[in-house]
C-alpha cells in the first residue's frame, strides 16, 4: 500500500511566551522567560514559588462564553483556544465531506488536575458533599478532543494520547499515521496542558524534580547549565492541522512543512529515570530517521527535550552524539522550554511549532540562561546559547521523553525538501 504523504497546513497556539503562533515565535527568537511567580495560590509552603504561567487569563478574553468556560477545565480551555486559531488558520472548508474525514487527537499527561484538586479540597475543607456534575467529564483527558470535535462537528478518529511528557508528540506520531493509512484526510492534533495547581507543584517537590531557585527565578530553567537544578513547570496548548498532500494541493492550502519521519519506543528501564547512556533516546532517533529514509547529516536542528534536569540533560546529549556521530557538530541544538517551561504532555506539540518556526523563517530559537559550563557536557555542540541564530533549515528534528520511559522524535521537513508529486 502506497502511505500518503502528510503536511502542516494550520498552527495555533497559548503557551506563557505567546497567545498566538506569530508571538510565540518573536519572543522564541527574542529568548523571553516565561517564568513568573505563582499566583493561582498560596506558595508559602512550597519550595517551589514560580512556574511559567499564562499571565492574566480569562476565557472570555479569548472570545468563550463564560457559561460554556464553566464546564471545562482550564486545560480544554487552552486546547479550544489553540484549536481555533489552527483551524482558522488552515482555512479547512467545513462541508460535510470534510467533517466525516476529520479526526481529533489530542495528547495531555493529566487532563483537569486542576479541577479535580479544587473539588477535593472544598470536599476536605468541611464543604458539604456535593459535586459538580461536570468533574468527571473535566477531569478525563480525552475531554479536549472530544470538545474539538463536538465544537465543529468533526466525525474523523477521535481519542486522546496520554503518555506524560511525551503525550502530545505521540498524539502527531498517531494522527500522522490515521493520514498515512487513508483513515482520514485531514487530522487536528496537539497537546494541552494546565498543570499549576498545588498537586502538581507539591508532587513534583517531594519527587525533586522542579527547580527550586526561588531567588532567580526567571532564569531558572537553565537547560546544559552547570548550575541547573530540576525544570520549571509550564502550562499551554499547541494544535497543528495536518492534512493529507493531495488533499491540501486540492484546495490550495499554504503548507508549513511535512512531517516525513517519526519513531516511538520504550526504555524499560525505570519509572522516572533515563536509561542509561540514553539508550532508549539514541534508539527513538534513529527509528525516526530510518522511517524519513534520511541520513544524520540531512538534520539541521534538533529541538532537544532539554528539561534543566542534571541527569536528563546529559543522558539526551549522549544519545544524540551516538546517533549522529561527528556530524552532530554541524547541526544546532537548542531547547526552548528554557523559555516557556515544561509544559509536561503538550511540550511535543509547543516544541512542532518551534521546528515549524525554524523551517519557515530561517531562525533557531536559543537555549537562554547559559551561564556555567557543566564538565559532563561537550560545548563543541552548537547548542545556540542565549542568542537565536540565523540557518536555513530543512530538516528539524524534536525529542520528547516522558516519565515511564516514554520516547517519541518526530522530523520535520520544508516544503519541497522531497519533491512533491505533480
Amino acid at each position: 500500500m502506497l502511505v500518503k504523504r502528510v503536511v502542516i497546513t494550520g498552527i495555533g497556539t497559548i503557551n506563557p511566551i505567546g497567545e498566538n503562533p506569530e508571538d510565540y515565535f518573536s519572543n522564541l527568537d527574542l529568548g523571553v522567560s516565561g517564568s513568573t511567580l505563582i499566583t493561582r495560590f498560596d506558595t508559602s509552603l512550597f519550595k517551589t514559588k514560580f512556574a511559567c504561567e499564562i499571565r492574566d487569563y480569562s476565557p472570555e478574553r479569548f472570545g468563550m462564553d463564560i457559561k460554556e468556560a464553566r464546564k471545562h477545565d482550564r486545560y480544554t480551555q487552552y486546547a479550544l483556544i489553540a484549536a481555533d486559531q489552527a483551524i482558522n488558520d488552515s482555512k479547512i472548508p467545513l462541508n460535510e465531506e470534510n467533517l466525516g474525514r476529520t479526526g481529533v487527537i489530542i495528547g495531555s499527561g493529566i487532563g483537569g488536575i486542576e479541577t479535580l484538586t479544587q473539588e477535593t479540597m472544598d470536599y476536605t475543607e468541611g464543604q458539604p458533599p456535593r459535586f459538580s456534575p461536570f468533574l468527571i467529564p473535566k477531569i478525563i483527558t480525552n475531554i479536549a478532543s472530544g470538545s474539538i470535535s463536538i465544537k465543529y462537528g468533526f466525525r474523523g478518529p477521535n481519542f486522546s494520547t496520554t503518555s506524560a511528557c511525551t503525550s502530545s508528540a505521540n498524539a502527531i506520531c498517531v494522527a500522522a499515521s490515521m493520514i498515512q493509512l487513508g483513515k482520514a484526510d485531514i487530522m487536528i492534533t496537539g497537546g494541552s496542558e494546565a498543570p499549576i495547581t498545588v498537586t502538581a507543584i507539591g508532587g513534583f517537590n517531594s519527587m525533586r524534580a522542579l527547580s527550586t531557585n526561588n531567588d532567580d527565578y526567571q532564569t531558572a530553567s537553565r537547560p546544559f547549565d552547570a548550575t541547573r537544578d530540576g525544570f520549571v513547570i509550564g502550562e499551554g496548548a499547541a494544535i497543528i492541522v495536518l492534512e493529507e498532500y493531495e488533499h491540501a494541493l486540492k484546495r490550495g492550502a499554504k503548507i508549513y512543512a511535512e512531517i516525513i519521519g517519526y519513531g516511538q519506543n520504550a526504555d524499560a528501564y525505570h519509572i522516572t529515570a533515563p536509561s542509561p547512556g540514553g539508550e532508549g533516546a539514541s534508539e527513538s532517533m534513529r527509528i525516526a530517521l530510518e522511517d524519513a529514509g534520511i541520513a544524520p547529516d540531512q538534520v539541521d536542528y534538533i529541538n532537544t527535550h532539554g528539561t534543566s534536569t542534571p541527569l536528563g540533560d546529559i543522558a539526551e546529549l549522549d544519545a544524540i552524539k551516538k546517533v549522529f556521530g561527528d556530524v552532530v557538530y554541524n547541526v544546532n541544538l537548542s531547547s526552548s522550554k528554557s523559555m516557556t517551561g515544561h509544559l509536561l504532555g503538550a511540550a511535543g506539540a509547543v516544541e512542532a511549532l518551534a521546528c515549524i518556526h525554524a523551517i519557515r523563517d530561517g531562525i533557531i530559537p536559543p537555549t537562554i540562561n547559559f551561564r556555567e559550563k557543566d564538565e559532563a557536557i561537550d560545548y563543541s555542540l552548537n547548542l545556540t546559547l542565549n542568542s537565536a541564530q540565523k540557518r536555513n533549515v530543512h530538516v528539524a528534528m524534536s525529542n520528547n521523553f516522558g516519565f515511564g520511559g516514554h520516547n517519541a522524535t518526530i522530523i520535520f521537513a520544508a516544503p519541497g525538501f522531497r519533491p512533491f508529486p505533480r
